[in-house]
């Protein structure tokens, strides 16, 4: 089973307004209201992708409720932890360019993160745990830590989609993939990239250091993949960019759903790359028919480098 952890969801409260006049009256030409948050959307699209899988977290109040009728009306099985304080609402405000207007994450107590750790007992090896986003000051500093711990317990294998310290203290303990983007990577090495080239050191010092595959996405100049000692560039996908929240979400659930069921990591590569541009090119997450037809358009090749 795979279950998708997501700490800090949100409804994501998406509203179009033709021309905005701050200090006026302003009338929406469209909203909706989607379920939120990095777990959460790589659950949406594994389902897709036809995977079973588990979205877990914390939810609470009527928002929480929402987010959790919505999943299980997509059928995704859900067990989140009930908590007190009511889950947030993000806003996105979009009239030509888009404002985001985050909302604060709740209080989760000390009984309540305890309750989440019970139920983590249910995991069992060769499960794939998925760690996405920021965590709130409200669990502390340690809280994917506690889980990666869990993890290694159980024999489970676990997913870290996460920046800076968090995702270097995570790399000792093997995580089966880690996604920065070009730009994440650069922060975490405190350097700058010009080119693709410039990337593979850093790439497989991640691997060096404990991942057993490594993506970085470059938005519209593609990704690379990093696996043992070989490196493969995919070519970014052509279409209109309509939606880039979640395409790195998507990518993940592609290559994840489908490493789970064949264990190769070149066409899991292929499946996540058609998956986050069937996104990108979404005003929602990823569906199965557009992946389905972006798959034959995605192009991998091995790249040479130096020592091989």
């Amino acid at each position: 089973m795979i279950y998708t952890v997501t700490v800090n969801p949100s409804i994501d409260y998406i509203v179009k307004v033709e021309d905005l006049k701050l200090g006026d009256l302003n009338r929406m030409k469209a909203d909706y209201k989607l379920p939120g948050g990095k777990g959460i959307n790589v659950s949406r699209v594994l389902k897709q992708l036809q995977v079973e899988n588990t979205a877990t977290g914390f939810l609470g109040g009527f928002t929480g409720d929402f987010i959790n009728n919505q999943l299980l009306k997509e059928g995704i099985h859900t067990h989140f932890t009930a908590i007190e304080d009511d889950t947030r609402i993000n806003i996105k405000l979009k009239h030509g360019e888009e404002t985001e207007i985050n909302g604060l994450g709740p209080a989760i107590t000390e009984a309540e993160k305890a309750k989440f750790f019970e139920w983590l007992q249910v995991i069992q090896a060769e499960d794939i745990i998925i760690l996405s986003g920021s965590v709130p000051p409200a669990l502390g500093n340690h809280f994917y830590e506690e889980v990666i711990t869990r993890c290694n317990e159980k024999n489970a294998e676990f997913m870290i989609d996460t920046t800076g310290q968090e995702l270097l203290a995570a790399l000792e303990h093997q995580p089966i993939l880690v996604k920065p983007n070009h730009h994440e990577l650069a922060e975490l090495f405190e350097t700058t990239f010009t080119k693709k080239e410039e990337i593979i050191p850093y790439g497989q010092k991640l691997l060096a250091l404990g991942a057993k595959h490594v993506i970085v996405s470059m938005a519209g100049d593609g990704a690379l993949l990093f696996v043992d000692d070989q490196v493969y560039f995919a070519e970014a996908l052509k279409g209109k960019l309509e939606n880039s929240v979640g395409a790195g979400d998507s990518m993940v659930a592609g290559f994840l759903g489908e490493f789970d069921r064949h264990h190769d990591a070149v066409e899991a590569f292929k499946v996540g790359v058609a998956t986050g541009g069937a996104t990108a090119f979404s005003t929602d997450l990823a569906k199965a028919s557009l992946i389905q037809k972006l798959l034959p358009q995605v192009k991998i090749s091995k790249l040479t480098t130096e020592g091989n």
